[in-house]
């Protein structure tokens, strides 16, 4: 019976996070959550390849961190050209028919998450795991539709 209360406390608990997570930061949070457990995924199976091979070393490691820090700057832009882009379209003048939220950094993150996976599938491949060409071929296609979102360019 007591086995029950804690598993039962357990699960308020984790309810109780995961909704003040959603309340706080919206579906765009989980979004956020799945890209930085996909990098730090990459980061771990990228590392166990390189071992696995024999090829690993820091100034390569230090460089994969620093890409890494690059994407979340190049996240940080798209919000922030979310947020400008809100604001000047809910505020004009001219009244429009909808009402702006967010469209980059979604997309962008969608990206970095496909991206991500990609490379978790290729780190696998390097560390001997059987992956099945359907997965990577999704991955790769669901890129793509994601790069053809943005408009072309000229």
């Amino acid at each position: 019976m007591e086995n029950e209360n804690i598993f039962l406390a357990i699960k308020a608990a984790v309810v109780g996070v995961a909704g003040a997570f959603t309340a706080a930061f919206g579906w765009i949070g989980w979004l956020v959550l799945a890209w930085v457990l996909c990098m730090v995924i990459d980061y771990i199976t990228g590392s166990a390849a390189a071992m696995a091979t024999g090829t690993w070393a820091s100034a390569e490691a230090r460089s994969g961190i620093w890409h890494k820090g690059g994407m979340v700057v190049i996240v940080v832009v798209a919000a922030l050209a979310d947020g400008v882009l809100g604001v000047v379209i809910n505020t004009s003048s001219m009244p429009l028919p909808i009402e702006y939220t967010t469209l980059l950094c979604p997309v962008v993150l969608m990206w970095y998450i496909l991206t991500e996976l990609g490379s978790v599938a290729e780190n696998a491949t390097a560390m001997g795991a059987p992956v099945p060409p359907f997965l990577v071929k999704f991955l790769a296609a669901a890129k793509d539709k994601v790069e053809d979102l943005a408009p072309e360019e000229k």
